[in-house]
């Protein structure tokens, strides 16, 4: 799989995900919507190409994802991680990519989606949330459910405790989804190649 990474913050999960030795070599592309975030600086110690981009210079979504489009394909890119990546993606590239976008997000979906998760589960007094991986579509972390892992929220534990500890488990839990991705597509191109 020739991958492409999608971030918009600190890139703490791009990092994990470019730490792990079978998924480094296929990552092809950071593509970055805010000029100055720190994923640009992580991708830079990985000497990963990024593509970094303002929505704003753009007329609308579809041109936007248009020219990331032409990014992608430049670099034969066949798979889309987000990372962090605080936009929707539209139709341009889910039908470009049609089940082969993955997003990770940080509570046990369908619970809590959108933003502020970890924050929306201690407003609800949850005992448990945890973490999500699941394919893109259309709507606010929707899609499909590939694989979850639950948190325990501890007794008098604060938000930003609670987000580092869903942190520890996001840069192990991430890697391991992304290499099952990647061993799946594997195998599916092997049993091809013998018909």
């Amino acid at each position: 799989m020739r991958i492409a990474i999608f971030a918009s913050g600190s890139g703490s999960n791009f990092e994990a995900l470019m730490r792990d030795d079978v998924i480094r070599p296929e990552v092809k592309l950071l593509v970055c919507d805010k000029p100055g975030a720190k994923v640009l600086e992580r991708a830079d110690q990985f000497e990963l190409p990024s593509f970094v981009f303002s929505a704003s210079d753009f007329l609308n979504k579809a041109s936007c994802e248009k020219k990331i489009l032409e990014e992608l394909r430049a670099r034969e890119v066949d798979f889309i991680v987000l990372a962090g990546y605080m936009r929707l993606l539209g139709e341009t590239l889910l039908e470009a990519f049609p089940n082969r976008i993955i997003n990770l997000h940080p509570s046990l979906l369908p619970l809590f989606p959108g933003k502020d998760a970890i924050g929306q589960a201690l407003s609800a007094r949850e005992k448990v949330t945890g973490v999500t991986a699941h394919f893109v579509d259309a709507g606010m972390d929707t899609g499909t459910v590939i694989a979850q892992e639950r948190v325990e929220i501890l007794p008098e534990e604060n938000k930003a405790q609670l987000e580092e500890r869903i942190h520890q488990v996001e840069h192990r839990f991430y890697p391991a989804v992304v290499k099952k991705m990647m061993q799946k597509e594997s195998e599916k191109r092997n049993e091809k190649s013998i018909d």
